[in-house]
């Protein structure tokens, strides 16, 4: 439960029980009859403590479930993600061994070409 939610409710309770207190006291009845109201008023404020406790205890493990799903949705999509880019850079890692194979080649042959035409020009 955050801080606000419970300085409220501390708030809430300490008003009511203050409120109670003032308005039985300045009742006129007898003080037996004003400390049995006193117990009853008591009692409720704290069965109404105790349910707005446990409403917001209530509320507050929906959003942490809530976080928490959306939390792993993430996870899923970053972890698809991250498996597109794995292919994507195998894909190029290949792309590129062909490029420079091919280059290899073609220079082996341009090597191979002027060595020839060397050759030939020599012996001519």
């Amino acid at each position: 439960m955050s801080d606000r939610t419970g300085d409220f409710l501390k708030g809430l309770a300490i008003g009511a029980l203050v409120g109670a207190v003032l308005g039985i006291l300045y009742a006129p009845k007898s003080g037996k009859e004003t400390r049995e109201e006193l117990g009853r008023k008591a009692e409720e404020m704290m069965a109404k403590a105790k349910e707005e406790y446990e409403e917001a205890l209530e509320r507050s493990r929906r959003t942490y479930e809530a976080a928490v799903a959306r939390l792993k949705k993430i996870e899923a999509a970053a972890k698809e993600k991250v498996g597109e880019l794995e292919t994507k850079a195998g894909e190029m890692v290949e792309k590129g061994k062909e490029t420079l194979e091919d280059s290899k080649s073609r220079l082996k042959k341009a090597i191979d070409a002027g060595v020839e035409a060397y050759k030939e020009e020599k012996s001519a």
